[in-house]
């Protein structure tokens, strides 16, 4: 990734945050098999500061969409507040194979390591940490294979989205892990996250900045009835700096 690609992704900026545009199938941090990630074209997202931003949280490597940079040591204090506090509030968009019975819900399913041997690998476990998500229908295919849904995790569990979905019988498109997609040449993971609104600033309305559908998704998207979206309406734009 060049520098001009990642300030392109740039979606929102202040003195205190930054919120980019995250590609699928790009890891947030180098793990412990190394390779490039994000963090290392954070220099590009300086804007004049002596250092680089940092992470606020976490997104899978193969989940698109909205990631929260703090851009420096007090806004990352701020944000890591807000984040564990659960008041920041992220609505994810989904594809998923199958068909809900109903146009909304809750999940509450408990979830604990699958097994040491499988890293980050997540299940259902009733003895394990409680996980909660909100989804709603947003649209279904005219088949009735696919839905397309609009998830509000409501803890920050590993892989929560992506196993809650499969425990209910309608497992994301395109997941390797706990839905059908082959390990290798299957559709991108259909998970993206569309929406973070960020209470970050006293007296102020909370930051609401949404990512556009990525291309890989809108297909599934339009068999359920997405109508697509004026990108110049949802574009890379900053707000000036907020000092």
């Amino acid at each position: 990734m060049t520098p001009e690609e990642m300030v392109w992704r740039l979606l929102y900026r202040d003195g205190l945050m930054l919120v980019i545009d995250k590609p699928a199938g790009f890891a947030v941090h180098r793990g412990p098999k190394g390779g490039e990630s994000l963090e290392d074209h954070f220099d590009a997202l300086r804007f004049g500061l002596p250092r680089s931003p940092a992470l606020a949280h976490r997104l899978d490597r193969d989940t698109s969409g909205c990631l929260v940079l703090g851009r420096h040591r007090k806004a990352l204090a701020s944000l890591g507040k807000l984040f564990k506090s659960g008041a920041v509030e992220k609505t994810y968009w989904a594809a998923v194979e199958g068909a809900p019975a109903t146009d909304d819900g809750t999940i509450a399913l408990p979830l604990g390591r699958l097994d040491e041997t499988r890293g980050w690998w997540m299940k259902h476990d009733p003895n394990g940490q409680p996980a909660v998500t909100k989804w709603k229908v947003m649209g279904r295919s005219s088949a009735g294979n696919s839905t397309w849904l609009a998830l509000e995790p409501v803890t920050g569990r590993t892989h929560q989205l992506r196993v809650h979905c499969a425990e209910m019988g309608w497992p994301i498109v395109g997941d390797p892990i706990y839905g059908t997609a082959p390990r290798s040449g299957g559709p991108v993971l259909h998970l993206h996250a569309r929406e973070v609104v960020v209470p970050l600033h006293k007296n102020r309305a909370a930051i609401r900045v949404v990512a556009p559908v990525p291309p890989h998704m809108r297909a599934a998207l339009t068999q359920c009835g997405w109508k697509g979206e004026d990108n110049a309406a949802l574009p890379h734009e900053t707000m000036d700096d907020v000092r």
